[in-house]
């Protein structure tokens, strides 16, 4: 059987988790899948030791996709375990179809299917959309053949970003090796001329403007401005003076990925939500990048999750924020620590640049195959 395009309903049978309930989980057994231990946002696993249908057991190679509250397809690499509600494995028994192409063809549709979800308080797609939805379909050893050049660009991805990771290792890593033995620990209280956080008012926003900043901006080590959010001059006038932004100032999350900090590194006008907290070092004692450094050092970074509140939300307050201590070697020291820095974010920038060249490829082989 050979066509140029193919319904997703056509190509394999669908099996849909199974509804456990609270009390069925439990730390023994076999772990249940839900959708956050697939994107990666579990931290409260859940296990069940008794009798289940064979169907909803998953093992290394399957493919799986969640079809409600975050769309996605996975290849399970975790051994052994049951599926939760709300995510499909996928039984290839219909047509022949390569697996990766298929993994890579419904990846690429997911943006589509987004489209058609249906729900006010949990986003999914039916069914009949998910069936309906259109893949191409050439001939295996074509499908075998853009699959082998997509994971070949995609290795190289995955590489880049581990040189990443590895690199912000390395900076934190030198910090402990400067300043692991300090005793010198002082309050961000009396180190910062300024804590508070950002806007609580709701400004009325426009389609373009001086940026207004969410958490999310808060990402590599700095601050972006990659935003649809946008505030008037006069409505800047009127709110910046809360926070006087200047290069060397420190933005820090205080929900969601909260205690992760940003060094200010432009001259440019910008607000942000409350949910970020705003420290100005006082120069003359505290090098920005020292700063940076020290509050994602692992003895901070202890200390951030000891002062979080909240259960459904967790919020690092700013009484808590004035009360981290942070070791505060002389100035020459704290220099020589962020010259290191800089050095390494020149690496990073390279890295980086030639990590979004190749994404830009991916994207385009993508569009190629699947558009």
């Amino acid at each position: 059987m050979a066509k140029d395009i193919i319904k997703l309903g056509d190509v394999a049978t669908y099996i849909n988790g199974y509804a456990f309930k609270p009390e069925d989980r439990g730390e023994e057994g076999l772990q249940i899948i839900r959708i956050q231990d697939l994107t990666g946002n579990s931290y409260d696993l859940g296990f069940y030791n008794g009798k289940y249908p064979k169907k909803i057991e998953i093992n290394d190679g399957d493919v799986l996709i969640s079809w409600s509250a975050s769309l996605g397809v996975y290849v399970w690499n975790g051994g052994k375990a049951l599926l939760n509600q709300h995510i499909f494995k996928v039984k290839f028994d219909k047509v022949d179809i390569d697996k990766s192409y298929f993994v890579y063809a419904v990846r690429y549709k997911l943006n589509d299917m987004g489209k058609k979800t249906h729900g006010a308080t949990m986003k999914h797609i039916v069914k009949r959309d998910f069936d309906a939805t259109e893949i191409p379909y050439p001939p295996l050893k074509k499908q075998i053949e853009i699959a082998i050049n997509l994971d070949k660009v995609l290795m190289v991805i995955k590489e880049r970003k581990r040189e990443l990771k590895l690199l912000d290792e390395l900076i934190k890593a030198r910090f402990v090796e400067m300043f692991g033995d300090c005793t010198n620990m002082i309050s961000l209280s009396d180190l910062c001329l300024i804590i508070t956080d950002g806007t609580h008012q709701s400004p009325k926003f426009q389609h373009e403007g001086i940026p207004f900043i969410l958490v999310s901006n808060l990402s590599k080590n700095t601050v972006t401005y990659d935003t649809d959010k946008f505030i008037s001059a006069e409505t800047y006038k009127e709110l910046y003076k809360r926070t006087p932004i200047e290069i060397g100032d420190i933005l820090l999350s205080t929900v969601g990925s909260y205690g992760h900090p940003a060094v200010v590194v432009e001259d440019r006008k910008f607000l942000f939500q409350r949910h970020i907290a705003y420290l100005k070092p006082k120069s003359d004692i505290l090098n920005s990048y020292y700063m940076h450094g020290a509050l994602l050092s692992p003895g901070c970074q202890r200390q951030i999750e000891e002062k979080v509140k909240g259960i459904a939300q967790k919020t690092l307050n700013l009484s808590e924020i004035r009360k981290i201590r942070i070791p505060v070697p002389s100035l020459d020291l704290q220099k020589q620590y962020a010259d290191f820095v800089h050095q390494v974010n020149k690496s990073k920038v390279a890295v980086q640049k030639a990590l979004d060249e190749t994404q830009i490829l991916f994207d385009s082989l993508m569009q190629k195959y699947f558009g």
